[in-house]
């Protein structure tokens, strides 16, 4: 029998209590989730909310898939955990299954437990690799919250080490719609990929040359921000000319979210090394880096992950891959997305609160502005709450916090996007 709800108020007490408090949450007025179902969640009060950031784009295939949880529970009641000193089939079969939608000649892959460890290991990968020490990211990115990719993040709200390392320089964004560089996208000659030119010119021949670039094809926490079509690969080109790995973080962009099965395919790249989570666990804990062959042979001294791709997680994946080939899923997420940034573009058109509309597929960012003595921030904190209380949950993103985020799960149906869209609208005119 399952126990009773305590309620907001008693979750809040106990985390003030027992939690480490950088951990924070959402609304004035938080509900208690309970349960959820397909893209909808539900909370302690019975009240019912779409979920259209999926847990921070995890839930593909929505909350609870009947296929998923079946999957999960029959491993579950046959072998849970050996770790990886034992031999099991459902984390060869996974590999097999990854290889077969991941670019280019990646191939091999090494399963963890969370983003975070995904990036650290592809940092470790590039380093015995090319036997160098150091890193190029981008401003505003986010690659994870240990001690290594903290410091790979740009955004300074998630930069909270108070000793950083000096091995991580942070180049330009290409954010053409508010260039760091105080350029136009028609007359720049892409300034932002020749600002990493020179970086690695000035350090041609020494050891001070990086081992790699981390670069989030679209970033999410940094405000969902687009590079030009032409940046990604342009950026290859001159990491290639110095010997410099490109890693593409893909734990929040990959399987599907931007209408792909990886972002980096938009633009016809194929990255040295790809890292991964989130929505291949279908809500159980999964990280990943994959690269080639020859890049994989660079790491042969003894390494493991206790829970990485254990057997449950590993059926979870298989599953999630089956279900979003069978069902088209990648292919719908592109023609929703580009109909969900449609239907903004025409609400940005009656709305002056709305100041942008960026993103692709389902990862799709609403910048908001300022009104009265409101600061964007402050909007978009606003929004949030009459959204949450409207039935709608969104998340927030940017360096201002000031980008609501779509990230449903991609199963949504239009006619749940169309609500959103006018449930927005209404909550924009009323603050």
């Amino acid at each position: 029998m399952r126990p009773s709800p305590i309620g907001p108020r008693a979750i809040v007490e106990k985390k003030k209590r027992y939690l480490i408090p950088c951990m924070y949450h959402f609304y004035r007025d938080p509900p208690q989730i309970v349960a959820g179902r397909g893209v909808r969640v539900r909370d302690s009060l019975g009240r019912e909310y779409l979920d259209l950031y999926s847990g921070v784009s995890v839930h593909a295939l929505g909350h609870c898939h009947p296929e998923l949880v079946e999957a999960i529970t029959r491993q579950a009641a046959t072998l849970q955990h050996t770790t990886t000193i034992y031999l099991t089939q459902p984390i060869v079969d996974l590999a097999e299954a990854l290889a077969g939608v991941l670019p280019g000649a990646i191939e091999r892959t090494f399963f963890c437990a969370s983003g975070s460890e995904a990036n650290e290991g592809a940092a470790l990968l590039a380093m015995l690799h090319t036997g160098r020490r150091r890193f190029l990211a981008l401003q505003n990115s986010l690659h994870g919250r240990t001690k290594l990719t903290m410091n790979l993040t740009g955004l300074a709200m998630w930069r909270t080490d108070p000793y950083p390392s000096g091995d991580v320089e942070h180049v330009p964004v290409p954010h053409c719609s508010a260039c760091p560089l105080g350029r136009s996208y028609d007359t720049c000659s892409l300034a932002c990929v020749a600002a990493v030119e020179q970086a690695l010119d000035r350090q041609a021949g020494s050891a001070e040359l990086p081992a790699a670039m981390f670069v989030e094809p679209i970033q999410g926490n940094g405000g969902i921000v687009v590079p030009p079509a032409d940046y990604l690969p342009a950026l290859r080109a001159v990491l290639h000319r110095h010997g410099v790995l490109l890693v593409a973080d893909e734990v929040q962009t990959g399987l599907g979210r931007t209408g792909r099965w990886f972002c980096a395919d938009r633009w016809s790249v194929v990255p040295d090394i790809v890292t991964g989570g989130k929505a291949l666990g279908g809500g159980t804990p999964v990280g990943y880096f994959s690269t080639t062959a020859e890049i994989a042979a660079s790491y042969t001294r003894p390494g493991a992950s206790t829970f990485g791709g254990n057997p449950v997680t590993a059926t979870a994946g298989l599953t999630v891959l089956k279900v979003l080939r069978r069902e088209g899923l990648v292919e719908r997420a592109e023609e929703t997305g580009a109909w969900l940034k449609g239907r903004l573009a025409e609400l940005q058109g009656r709305q002056g609160l709305l100041r942008e509309v960026r993103g692709e597929g389902l990862m799709v960012g609403a910048e908001l502005g300022s009104r009265g003595e409101l600061t964007p921030a402050q909007v978009t904190d606003e929004a949030l709450e009459r959204l949450k209380d409207a039935g709608v949950l969104l998340g927030k993103t940017g360096v201002d916090r000031n980008v609501l985020t779509f990230m449903p799960p991609l199963i949504v149906e239009r006619a749940d996007l169309e609500k959103a869209v006018n449930v927005l609208e209404n909550v924009l005119a009323s603050i």
